[in-house]
């Protein structure tokens, strides 16, 4: 038991880590954040490997934690709409991963993780009073701005776990 946890606080380390990270590559070779959404790939990955809550916390961690030491996203208000959108995407992916397939679990995560998006630039908009686009017009401008993104994850994500159960079974095992 206490050799599952350290292990999941390890790989809970490493996704969040990947996801600073993988960012600033994009960045540095001019490929922009908000087209191919490189935090969500290792958000992504850690719900298929983690469990619920350690996949939740990568999620909510990564933006926040990114936003303070990069600068992106930008702390007010899109790390905090990304830290529910992204905790959203590790818990229903970790959640479902055992009950459909790869792509199914993706494209269900991305639409809840969207959804509570939104919600959560409603309540930014309407209880704290921050200028933003309304919830329905950001959540089609971030998945039409997204598409490129959506269509890497729903490639590369499900041929990245192929890869990772055949070379190391062990690590997705314990989820």
């Amino acid at each position: 038991m206490r050799n599952s946890r350290t292990r999941e606080v390890v790989m809970a380390g490493l996704f969040i880590a990947l996801g600073v990270m993988l960012p600033i590559a994009f960045h540095v070779v001019g490929a922009g954040g908000p087209v191919f959404l490189p935090m969500h790939i290792p958000v992504l990955m850690a719900g298929f490997v983690l469990s619920p809550v350690f996949a939740l916390i990568v999620g909510m961690v990564t933006p926040l934690l990114s936003s303070v030491l990069t600068g992106m996203p930008p702390l007010m208000p899109m790390a905090f709409i990304m830290m529910i959108e992204l905790g959203i995407y590790g818990l229903v992916v970790s959640l479902l991963s055992r009950k459909l397939n790869s792509v199914l679990t993706l494209l269900t995560a991305m639409v809840a993780g969207r959804v509570a998006a939104g919600i959560m630039v409603m309540i930014l908009v309407n209880a704290v009073g921050i200028k933003f686009a309304p919830p329905l017009v950001y959540l089609k401008g971030a998945v039409m701005t997204g598409v490129p993104g959506i269509i890497v994850q729903l490639v590369f994500i499900p041929a990245l776990l192929a890869l990772v159960k055949r070379t190391n079974p062990r690590i997705m095992a314990n989820h």
